[in-house]
């Protein structure tokens, strides 16, 4: 195919029948990927001892995004106090070249919120006084601005690549595999992993239509979608919030809640249900009596007309 190209390039007319007869092209090879359970995804974020790493994979566990799209966020794109919050996306990393929002669960809010209070917090310095030649120590708050990456350690440039930052939190992932024993490998591909950072994606999406929002779930992982398929805002964020749930995964208290809440709802339903069946059972009774009372009644009409006659 490359050679094609080269000629077509360099104006060489091919002639697509003999060029199908003469040359035979191999067949694409698909394999079966990985699947990724929730349970999988909560073995391997409480393995995660780096707060940083643990974000992201939450992050990307949550939203479906794509790997460079999630560490291509900065600060100001994240909305913390809209309900849900959102994340805006740079058409500049999206595969589609298009921008996009995307709602973010209560527990990636709360995990984004710790990051960036981590990474600004106050630390203690050590540097060398060259004229005096004596060791400070200083305590010093790094700066935050609007335009950082949120997954950056270091912002001594002004636009940091995501593509660097990939590399080194994909290296920390594949450790983070091997310590959770889900680190092998593939048969045709050793050098690919079977759980990589675009398994969480798929997740997102087989979840996601699994609860019956096929059309949403390629709208939220940012697909094309249907033309067809439109919803304002409001509407997709009261979907997302029904799905919310099955997107969570360390949030206990959040699960806990939302289950008990549940669980309230099917006793009310089965109080409900009693109720109408006590009632049901009310209205036979009430017509048995007065079946019964008309079957007197005319029995005691059938003798008065006996004895007229």
């Amino acid at each position: 195919m490359t050679v094609k190209n080269f000629f077509e390039y360099c104006d060489i007319d091919i002639s697509p029948r003999r060029f199908k007869l003469k040359v035979k092209l191999p067949k694409v090879v698909r394999k079966k990927k990985e699947a990724l359970s929730k349970e999988d995804i909560v073995e391997i974020l409480n393995i995660c001892d780096n707060i940083r790493l643990r974000t992201y994979l939450i992050l990307l566990a949550a939203t479906g995004m794509r790997a460079v799209e999630a560490l291509s966020i900065r600060i100001k794109d994240i909305d913390f106090d809209s309900n849900p919050a959102k994340l805006f996306v740079r058409g500049e990393y999206t595969k589609t070249k298009v921008d996009r929002i995307i709602f973010l669960t209560e527990e990636v809010n709360q995990q984004l919120k710790s990051l960036l209070d981590y990474k600004h917090r106050t630390r203690r310095v050590c540097h060398q006084d060259k004229q005096e030649g004596k060791t400070i120590t200083e305590y010093r708050r790094p700066d935050k601005k609007d335009t950082d990456l949120v997954f950056a350690v270091y912002q001594n440039r002004n636009t940091p690549n995501p593509d660097c930052l990939y590399d080194d939190l994909s290296k920390s992932f594949a450790k983070t595999l091997d310590r959770s024993g889900k680190g092998d490998r593939e048969d045709s591909n050793p050098r690919r992993r079977q759980i990589s950072l675009h398994s969480f994606r798929r997740f997102v999406k087989t979840t996601i239509s699994d609860l019956g929002y096929a059309d949403f779930s390629e709208w939220f992982i940012g697909h094309s979608g249907s033309t067809y398929w439109t919803k304002k805002d409001s509407e997709k964020a009261e979907i997302f919030l029904k799905i919310e749930p099955y997107l969570t995964f360390l949030n206990v208290h959040q699960l806990e809640r939302q289950g008990a809440d549940i669980q309230t709802k099917v006793e009310e339903l089965e109080q409900l249900n009693q109720s109408m069946r006590d009632r049901d059972k009310m209205k036979d009774d009430a017509i048995a009596h007065l079946s019964d009372q008309l079957i007197e009644l005319t029995t005691r009409l059938d003798s008065i007309e006996r004895r007229q006659q």
